[in-house]
């Protein structure tokens, strides 16, 4: 009896102890590993959508991450024209190795939506633009692009035919009608010739090839015709003379005012002598003057042995 009961106590003693053990205020070892072992694996990740590039050839295979939104933003479409092009039952659906053409098909009409379009406003009606100069080719200087703008004869005039005698006719009983102002001032010879501008003479006829003269002054100085005549010629169409001017005279004489600010008649133009045709300035210029040639068919002069002397 005594025995048994020693046993029970050793037994109990064995249970106690291990329940001390269990109890322990000690933390267990935890296997910790650095953070460059771990694996990080992310819930719902998507591969990065692709860089598309703009069409080359007018044709897109589809790849993978592609939507037709990006591709028509990429050509510069509208994605609902894409859509009509290849005929897709929906612009949310294409498959990756599809080809989609980004012309329109022959015969398709290009649709734009309505709320694309700005709006029309009412605006007062306004007169046309004013064309300031004539749009023409600017031509190379030579003698024969002088005589296309101006309308010259050449240098050497024809040699009269000599006729053959013929009976002198009637003399009219009634007088020819009266020419008008315009027209008989331009047909008249040229008695008198005006300087074109009041202003300083820096360059001579002759001097390093010039073919007039140059006359410095102030921007914006009055030209004037020099003579009675009809402009033949008005524009920037000629290199190396600006905004130019060519006044035909009576005795296929031409004057040319070059370097002009502004050019106040047109071509057909009837002048006066002494009217106010242009303003002083320095277009295709390296300063403020007016360059003055006469020709007679189209070969250049002197101009000096025309103008009145000047005190």
């Amino acid at each position: 009896m005594r025995q048994a009961v020693g046993s029970r106590a050793a037994w109990l003693g064995l249970i106690l102890l291990g329940l001390a053990g269990c109890t322990s205020p000690g933390m267990a070892p935890v296997d910790e590993r650095s953070p460059a072992h771990r694996t990080v694996k992310s819930e719902g990740a998507r591969p990065a959508t692709p860089q598309i590039a703009p069409s080359t050839n007018g044709l897109h295979t589809v790849q993978r991450g592609d939507t037709l939104y990006a591709i028509a933003f990429a050509n510069g479409l509208d994605y609902r024209e894409i859509a009509i092009w290849n005929q897709l039952e929906s612009a949310d659906r294409i498959l990756v190795g599809q080809v989609l053409r980004l012309t329109p098909p022959a015969g398709a009409v290009e649709i734009k939506p309505l709320d694309d379009e700005p709006a029309p406003s009412a605006r007062p009606l306004t007169d046309p633009p004013v064309l300031r100069e004539p749009l023409a080719q600017l031509l190379t200087y030579s003698d024969a692009n002088w005589a296309q703008v101006s309308g010259a004869r050449p240098a050497t005039p024809p040699a009269p035919v000599a006729a053959s005698p013929t009976p002198a006719a009637p003399v009219q009983a009634t007088a020819p009608p009266a020419p008008s102002s315009a027209a008989s001032s331009a047909s008249a010879s040229v008695d008198t010739w005006l300087w074109p501008v009041d202003g300083t003479l820096i360059g001579r006829f002759g001097a390093a090839g010039g073919k007039g003269i140059d006359i410095a002054g102030a921007r914006n100085t009055p030209v004037r015709a020099v003579a009675a005549g009809k402009v033949v010629y008005s524009g920037s169409g000629l290199r190396g003379y600006g905004r130019l001017l060519i006044i035909k005279h009576a005795g296929e004489f031409l004057s040319a005012y070059a370097h002009n600010e502004t050019i106040l008649v047109k071509e057909g133009d009837m002048v006066t002598a002494g009217q106010k045709i242009a303003l002083m300035g320095d277009s295709d210029a390296d300063r403020v003057k007016l360059h003055f040639e006469i020709r007679r068919y189209g070969k250049p002069l002197d101009p000096l042995t025309y103008l009145p002397e000047r005190s």
